[in-house]
């Protein structure tokens, strides 16, 4: 498995960049978030996906690990395939799926090339599913080390999106907690995204 390609961008176009590394051009299907991070003729890194079928090899590749992790979670619901996947991701930030997710609102995601109600309603089920025991958790009060986050605000949601994403409630709660609890879910997902780096 290729995790990670760092080379030259030596060509850009719609739906994948080539990187250029030790006189390899590797095509790499990415997302539009990912392809308005990169620069013609500068060396870039993309965090890689490779999908093997009996016909194809393609590689994925995207700006940042957060992107990634949520193109993971993406095709493993049936239904969404890696070209689904990056359609919703080239449409919508990881935050904004996870916000989805975590409060139902699957309309969002039909906003996606290739995705109706019904594989958008299957999304908002299954990624639910796979955090639920996260986020029954999160919404009671969460505990760090010393000190409860009280139930009130977004900081609930924030924990309950971040699972979404694949973030443990311990890894969060540090940098949740030194947050403004009154700030919207996206801006506390956005903050703590960025804290962690």
């Amino acid at each position: 498995m290729i995790y990670s390609v760092k080379g030259t961008l030596v060509h850009i176009e719609s739906g994948f960049a080539v990187v250029e590394c030790a006189g390899i051009g590797y095509r790499v299907n990415t997302t539009l978030v990912t392809q308005r991070n990169l620069k013609l003729n500068t060396t870039v890194t993309l965090f890689t996906y490779m999908h093997v079928r009996e016909d194809a090899v393609e590689l994925f590749g995207f700006y940042t690990k957060e992107e990634l992790s949520t193109f993971k979670l993406l095709i493993s619901i049936s239904g969404v395939g890696p070209k689904v996947a990056l359609a919703i991701l080239s449409e919508l930030s990881s935050e904004m799926i996870a916000l989805s997710v975590s409060s139902g609102d699957y309309k969002t995601l039909t906003r996606a090339s290739g995705v109706g109600p019904k594989l958008a309603q299957r999304i908002v089920l299954e990624l639910k599913d796979k955090i639920k025991g996260i986020s029954v958790d999160s919404t009671d009060s969460v505990v760090t080390k010393g000190s409860v986050i009280a139930d009130t605000g977004n900081i609930p949601k924030a924990v309950a999106a971040l699972a979404v994403l694949g973030y443990s409630a311990a890894d969060v709660t540090p940098i949740l907690s030194r947050l403004d609890p009154s700030l919207t879910v996206e801006q506390l997902i956005s903050a703590t995204l960025k804290q962690m780096g």
